[in-house]
């Protein structure tokens, strides 16, 4: 299976861009950790990153026609303001998953909305570069098809046990 990981604006600067903020790992440490956790649960990931918002829409058009089978993103700043990502998102059939290293609700109220959000499957943000692994993870859920559960009772008739009667000692039981 495989999984597009999208990196939006100014994630190539992570490592030295507010260290506090989004940890001291490169973006490049960050792929590297991503497709190897994408091998060991038998998924193909292909990173991308670019600072430019038209090229995020066009990444999510294009994924679709490449064969992924869902998307994981990281909008960055364009979280807050961009309608067209949001459209993007649902215009494709595969599922978004969007996901954010810092937690956008302890950032401030201009930080706290995510426009994209409201489009994407889901959103993991908070937990540093693990974000990344969670979205993976949901992601991966999301794409697989799922088996259709068996509604509780619903046994072959022929495995239906016989209600068992209550023993004689119970039967017995002086009632109080």
């Amino acid at each position: 299976m495989k999984i597009l990981v999208m990196h939006g604006p100014s994630l190539n600067l992570l490592g030295t861009r507010e260290p506090e903020v989004y940890g001291t790992r490169t973006l490049e440490q960050i792929n590297q950790l991503l497709v190897a956790y994408g091998e060991e649960r038998g998924a193909d990931i292909a990173t991308y990153q670019t600072n430019h918002e038209g090229s995020i829409i066009d990444g999510i058009h294009a994924a679709v026609e490449q064969g992924f089978a869902a998307i994981v993103l990281n909008p960055g700043a364009y979280t807050h303001t961009s309608m067209a990502i949001a459209d993007a998102i649902r215009a494709v059939k595969i599922p978004v998953v969007e996901v954010h290293l810092s937690n956008l609700f302890a950032r401030g109220p201009e930080r706290s909305k995510s426009v994209t959000a409201t489009a994407a499957r889901g959103i993991v943000s908070g937990f540093g570069h693990e974000s990344y692994l969670l979205g993976i993870d949901a992601a991966l859920r999301l794409a697989t098809p799922a088996r259709t559960p068996r509604k509780r009772g619903a046994q072959n008739p022929s495995r239906r046990r016989a209600a068992k009667k209550p023993s004689s000692a119970l039967a017995r039981r002086p009632r109080s």
